[in-house]
């Protein structure tokens, strides 16, 4: 039972989680992964924050990719669980990676076996809400060739609801509060299909070539109530509804190929890497408004489409020379040239004629253009290892508002050290000192400066004149074996300048959320508009620190539990208003496994996020409970698995926000609990046996322990 369960590998600069058969995961996705990984938070709304920064730049196998879509979180949910070797969770990156990505990197490792012959693995798993899903890898190696395909299609049904209390401050005239009641249906239809082959040139060098096409099908249903209430007696004393038909669909694919030449067997190699995709999301809303109180009354018909599509290009050549057993350098190159286009069009019909709105609807084209250029030493002195590199990134923007003939160019030339120190006690023991410069830079968008309109009373604007955040960042760490109990632990230190902040403000604008404008004997009654985005504030400090532990008593139980507790501090000030605010959260993560034996396991995952502060806003607390169990057939061919997530329906988004104009409290939950059961099926494979992987992304210096 402990080999299978997720287990973690110490390196100079990373940390490596094999993902194993984690069965709180057993049927979910990539984001259900990485919600198991210590370090690793993922809230409700998707978003993936490494000990509690939610700039992380996520890769598969090394490099950027078209699994993640141009949305990000939303492409994590859409690949498989199943699909994954492993984690490697970087929070101090040497100079061989991105820049990009001011909290870290998570390099996701996908699945590809060397074993001989024919081989596959095959899954199906369905549950309620409604979700079924079929995956099938599958392997073919001879000799020369190895090849390798992981294929999926599937349908899951979602519902997410929120609410909001909002009033606003009128001054000398009561003041005016309003309800908001939001639920969306959300469905989901997905296809992925992969195919690669290795070719062996010869003993020391091979050519790989891999795709992929990725193709979801879903579409929204959303309802949004909007109620004036009395402030005395909380009575309606308007309502307006607002519903929202929106089918959507997302697709990619993706080429690349690899060439591999090891010149000997210590370690001097080179790689060089080509890759090219293509991603696009389509959106088009259908939204129909009227008012039911005090009167009943048709509003004015939206329709708001959104056309997104991005193409980007890598080229990549590694090179490391091992100088002696003990010493080595690398040299690297790659470019990135990435082109993103964002068409948004809003509609209004009057009379059955349909208008687009010049005010709402823009071209937005955003290109980035990074080439990059790395070198590193590294050494091992008996007990000390040290890996020092230096990473140059020279950057060409351009913001692109092609609606209101605005076009920017920010062109510029970053430098970023590197440097990981390692020193080993004994074989149980050791001490790691990492420090890395980092940059986060502002994409489409964060700098579109037209509105999206998901209601009337609230949305969001990007900053076309948003600059790039610079990080530095420290990380001490301790790892200590014991014969049954293990302890990881790291205190980290970041300073940002240019921080991104997100700010809410009153527009200035009003509408008019009941009454008709058409009839002057008609009682208005108007709202402020308001918005929110991002600025650039002068600094950010970020410090805390990490204990994991574990502790295998015998080989049928274990026991995990993570604990990070950090403090985050800005400071700056915006259109007079000081912003400055120390916040102290926390989140911890405990995971128990226990084999009764026979092929009988049982796993459960708590986790809890503490509250978060800001100098307008505070989020609540929240966690849930996720538990699964697992058992072994068909003479261990099989597997036969059910899970559970959220079991007590607690993961829900709580925030209050408080202005000088108005106050808001805010609720959301992305998803409800989910029961999923899996069948797995095992060709031509052992159920224990651990995979290999032919990708060698990433190093740490050759001297990991």
């Amino acid at each position: 039972m402990v080999g299978e369960q997720t287990q973690v590998e110490i390196r100079l600069d990373k940390r490596i989680y094999n993902v194993g058969k984690d069965i709180t995961v057993r049927g979910g996705s990539v984001a259900d992964v990485l919600g198991n990984i210590p370090s690793i938070t993922v809230d409700v709304e998707g978003n993936v924050a490494l000990r509690g920064n939610d700039n992380v730049r996520i890769l598969i196998n090394g490099k950027p990719s078209g699994l993640i879509g141009i949305s990000g979180p939303e492409g994590l949910r859409q690949l498989p669980s199943e699909s994954i070797e492993k984690v490697e969770v970087i929070t101090s990156p040497s100079a061989r990676y991105d820049a990009e990505g001011t909290g870290g990197i998570l390099n996701i490792i996908l699945k590809k076996q060397n074993r001989s012959g024919f081989n596959g693995n095959f899954n199906i798993n369905g549950g309620v809400p409604e979700t079924y899903r079929g995956t099938a890898t599958l392997n073919w190696k001879t000799k020369k060739l190895n090849l390798f395909s992981t294929n999926t299609i599937g349908r899951n049904t979602n519902v997410n609801s929120g609410l909001s209390e909002n009033e606003y401050f009128n001054g000398d005239d009561p003041n005016t509060f309003l309800f908001e009641n939001s639920k969306t249906n959300r469905e989901r239809d997905q296809l992925f299909l992969s195919l690669g082959a290795e070719y062996f040139i010869d003993d020391s060098s091979s050519f790989t070539l891999n795709g992929f096409f990725r193709d979801n099908d879903g579409r929204n249903d959303g309802k949004v109530t909007i109620e004036e209430l009395d402030a005395i007696g909380g009575n309606i004393l308007s309502s307006n509804e607002r519903n929202q038909y929106e089918p959507e669909r997302d697709k990619s694919f993706q080429i690349s190929g690899l060439y591999e030449k090891k010149f000997d067997d210590k370690g001097h190699e080179i790689s060089a890497t080509y890759q090219y995709e293509e991603s696009s999301e389509e959106e088009f809303a259908e939204i129909t408004s009227f008012q039911t109180l005090p009167e009943s009354r048709a509003n004015t018909d939206e329709e708001v489409i959104t056309l997104e599509s991005q193409k980007r290009l890598l080229a990549q050549v590694d090179y490391v020379y091992p100088i002696d057993e003990n010493t080595q350098i690398e040299l690297g190159y790659r470019g990135t040239f990435n082109t993103i286009e964002t068409d948004y069009e809003v509609a209004f019909f009057d009379g059955g004629l349909r208008s687009v709105d010049p005010n709402l609807t823009n071209l937005l084209v955003y290109k980035e253009f990074v080439n990059a250029a790395y070198g590193q030493f590294g050494k091992k002195l008996d007990k000390f290892s040290f890996l020092l590199g230096l990473r140059m990134e020279d950057s060409n923007i351009v913001i692109d508002q092609r609606t209101t003939n605005d076009y920017t160019n920010k062109r510029y030339t970053n430098w970023f050290p590197t440097v990981n120190l390692s020193y080993e006690i004994d074989e149980k023991e050791n001490i790691t000192l990492g420090y890395a410069k980092r940059i986060r830079r502002p994409r489409g968008f964060f700098l579109n400066p037209f509105p999206s309109r998901n209601s009337v009373t609230n949305f969001f604007r990007g900053n076309p004149d948003l600059d790039p955040a610079s990080t530095g960042s420290f990380d001490l760490g301790y790892l200590k074996r014991y014969d049954k109990f293990t302890l990881n632990g790291s205190i980290y230190y970041q300073r940002t300048t240019n921080n991104f902040q997100f700010v809410n403000e009153d527009t200035g604008e009003r509408v008019v959320i009941s009454g008709d404008t058409n009839d002057p004997d008609s009682k208005l009654v108007e709202v402020p508009v308001l918005r929110r985005g991002p600025i650039n504030l002068s600094e950010n400090k970020r410090y805390g620190g990490e204990v994991n532990l574990t502790y295998t008593p015998s080989r049928k139980i274990r026991l995990n539990a993570n604990f990070n507790l950090y403090s985050n501090e800005v400071i700056g000030t915006y259109n007079d208003f000081v912003f400055d605010a120390k916040n102290i959260s926390w989140s911890s993560r405990f995971i128990s496994s226990i084999n009764f034996g026979k092929g009988l396991s049982w796993q459960n995952q708590l986790f809890v996020r503490g509250p978060r502060l800001t100098a307008q806003s505070e989020s609540k607390p929240f966690g849930g409970l996720s538990t699964g169990i697992n058992k072994d057939i068909l003479k261990d061919k099989g597997t036969l698995s059910f899970r559970v997530s959220d079991l007590f329906n607690t993961q829900r988004y709580r925030n209050e926000t408080f202005t000088d104009t108005f106050d808001s409290y805010t609720e959301f939950q992305w998803r409800q609990p989910t029961y999923i059961a899996t069948f797995t099926y095992r060709l031509n494979q052992k159920k224990n046996q651990r995979r290999k992987s032919g990708y060698s992304g990433g190093d740490d210096g050759g001297y990991g322990y």
